[in-house]
Order: C-alpha cells, then structure tokens, then sequence
C-alpha cells in the first residue's frame, strides 16, 4: 500500500448524533423524507437539495452526477434538465434511475430507487418561468453534454440570445423539461457509532409499502 493509499485508508468519521427506529420513520416514505428534509434546512445542511442521480444507457453502464431536486411532487421527487443531454437520452433508453442525498452535517443519507418519467409540459414551463433571466437564457444557449471547441461558444451564444431577447420573455424551450423520479425503494441511514448504522427500508409492494430493517 502506498502513502497516498495509507493515509485515504485512515480517514474516518465516528457519527454519534442520533438514532433511528422503525417507528420514527412512520408509514410513508415521501412524508418522512420531507421531515428529515426539514431537518437538514434547519441544521443549514450546504446544498440541502443536492442529489446524486444515478442512470443506466442503453447497453447497461451506469452514471451518475450531482443534480437538484426541485421539488417533491405527485409522489415523486422533481428536478429539471435538458432532454438532449446525456442524461436525458440515457432515461429515454432505460427508465430506471436512482437517487442519493448525503447530509453529513447531520449524519444521514437516503437512498431512492425508482422509475423517471417527464413532467407534464406545464409543470416545466411554471418552473422555467420561476429561474432566473440569465439560467433560463443558458438552458438555451447550452447544447448541454455535447462537444464543444472552447468556453467562447457558450459565450458567443450567450450574447446573441440576450439580444435577440432583449425586452422579450424567455420561453422554455421544447428540449429542456422537468422528470419525476417515482419511488420504489426508499432508504433513510442515520450514521451510528462503530459503522453499526440504522438503515431503515421502504419498499413498494402491490399492497402498499412494506417496511423493515437492514444491517449495517
């Protein structure tokens, strides 16, 4: 093992702050996540609304990147891109997708697993409507995921759309839109001592959620 090896190898946290039961967790998932939510807005947990989604391309490799949820809806939990990204065409080929939020200021991760479907076009274009002039000017300017020559392209595009703009209300674009991510599995870790973590599991049956315990 080398140095670098050596050191990575000795970094560890002890998470002591809180526990959790089964019974804290009550019987519905989105509920319960929109609780402990709460809780990480009122410990000012950085990016609160950071998550990793994870999804899957046609020939069955996994990826993954850091997005916004944007907000929890229908039973689902909401966030926006551009259709043509690589995000994008990877949901059109696979549906499956995966959602991980890590609080570490309070010692809790949730885990989602599911199903992403489009939002209805007017629930993207209320959103678009709501971001600011220069966000929704980028989502147009962006031919996001593909290949660009330098940093100046965006730029160029940039400054063309806010001319030809000028005075005018940006409208969403038919490419850019919102997905919701339907939960099947939803899993709520509370960090304990010794790695002996409580995992707390909600998973979708026909009947309804069934909910048990995992090891750490």
């Amino acid at each position: 093992m080398n140095t670098t090896s050596e050191h990575i190898a000795q970094i560890r946290q002890d998470y002591r702050m809180a526990s959790l039961n089964e019974d804290q967790a009550g019987d519905d998932p989105v509920s319960f996540f929109e609780h402990w939510f709460k809780e990480a807005e009122d410990a000012a947990v950085m990016e609160v609304n950071a998550m990793t989604l994870a999804t899957v391309d046609h020939s069955g490799r996994p990826h993954a990147r850091i997005v916004l949820l944007k907000g929890i809806e229908k039973g689902g939990f909401v966030f926006y891109t551009n259709y043509h990204s690589a995000k994008g065409r990877q949901i059109a080929a696979n549906g499956h997708g995966a959602l991980v939020f890590f609080w570490k200021e309070i010692e809790r991760q949730v885990r989602v697993e599911g199903i992403l479907e489009k939002v209805n076009p007017e629930e993207s274009d209320e959103y678009f409507a709501m971001r600011p002039r220069g966000s929704q000017i980028g989502a147009i300017a962006s031919p996001q995921s593909q290949r660009i020559s330098e940093r100046s392209v965006l730029e160029h595009n940039v400054a063309e759309l806010e001319q030809r703009l000028q005075g005018k209300t940006v409208e969403r674009p038919e490419h850019w839109g919102g997905y919701r991510l339907k939960p099947e599995l939803v899993e709520f870790w509370q960090g304990r001592s010794s790695r002996l973590h409580d995992r707390v599991v909600f998973e979708k049956k026909q009947e309804g959620w069934e909910k048990y315990r995992l090891a750490p």
